[in-house]
């Protein structure tokens, strides 16, 4: 069920001169009772949970990500952003994952029908399962076709064929929900770490045509090649899902997450990869997963989280 119970507070500088706007002074709820149409409007919806995460076997506490993210948006400085509207959040309730994704779906199908420029804010990777369909299910209700790109910045694959669903299995899915009904997707994974992934996985990755990079090609120095890589992979395709998972990060700009990376891409890749979907003009959901406000120190995972969101949430 939904939910909108986050207090968005803060610093208010109203004795300084000039715009002193934060993000809590324009952060709205936004209620079941959605408008036509939301115009482009910023709007942000959590996914609280981490049962995804339980039955990979990997450390519980995503499930609290939201606010947690949430409190590092609310003192950003708005700039161009003149609304903010919040649409609560969703939350895995009895451990039954599955209702959760459904019911996900179906609130970003329908915030997305308003033509709303939605961040989700996970809660385990099984974020992006949800996400999907919620995106699919936009797309069949306008009647617009064509390719879809789920790219993922991760340093996993995310690729088992193991079911029930986790937070390992959501690209799997994804494809396997494409094939059963006829959708023409396409997935990218960047960031892919040798020492996170199983030769099964890597095989997985060749029988089901995933284009990748590895962590160590996706270094600064390489930048110019990423371009092109990215580049090549928009071009074939109408319609873009970006999907990060803090643990494509190092540990050190990333140490509150499920599964902390030893070497990673930097923050100013993944800033360079968002910037290039964004002007695309084909990003249509933006979602980040896996952060852990339990071992979040000084709250950098959700910093760096919330920088993301906010650079996605900028007009253009």
């Amino acid at each position: 069920m939904t939910k909108a119970i986050f207090s968005w507070h803060g610093r208010v500088d109203a004795a300084e001169r000039g715009d002193t706007c934060r993000l809590h002074q324009i952060a709205r709820p936004l209620g079941d009772s959605l408008p036509d149409t939301l115009n482009g409007q910023a709007v942000v919806l959590g996914f609280c949970c981490d049962e995804g995460v339980n039955r990979n076997h990997g450390r519980m506490g995503a499930r609290q990500a939201p606010d947690h993210v949430r409190r590092a948006l609310a003192g950003l400085p708005a700039h161009k952003l003149q609304r903010l509207y919040d649409a609560g959040d969703i939350c895995c309730d009895d451990n039954n994952l599955e209702l959760a994704q459904s019911q996900l779906a179906k609130r970003i199908g329908t915030l997305l029908n308003t033509s709303s420029r939605l961040a989700v804010i996970g809660g385990g990777h099984e974020i992006a399962y949800g996400s999907y369909l919620g995106l699919d299910q936009h797309l069949q209700a306008t009647a617009q076709p064509g390719t879809v790109l789920v790219l993922n910045l991760d340093a996993h694959f995310d690729l088992r064929t193991s079911r029930p669903g986790s937070s390992g299995t959501p690209f799997d899915q994804v494809l396997e929900h494409a094939a059963q009904h006829g959708r023409s997707v396409r997935y990218c994974c960047l960031g892919v770490s040798l020492l996170s992934n199983t030769p099964a996985l890597f095989e997985r990755a060749r029988e089901l045509d995933v284009a990748y990079l590895e962590d160590t090609q996706m270094q600064e120095s390489q930048l110019p090649q990423i371009r092109q890589f990215v580049a090549a992979q928009l071009q074939a395709v109408s319609h873009l899902y970006l999907t990060i998972d803090m643990d494509v990060l190092p540990a050190w700009q990333a140490p509150g997450v499920s599964a902390p990376a030893a070497y990673g891409v930097s923050l100013t890749v993944i800033e360079a990869i968002l910037g290039m979907v964004k002007e695309s003009g084909k990003l249509r959901l933006l979602d980040i997963a896996e952060v852990n406000p339990e071992y979040d120190h000084d709250g950098l995972t959700a910093k760096t989280a919330a920088r993301l969101i906010w650079r996605y949430l900028q007009p253009a």
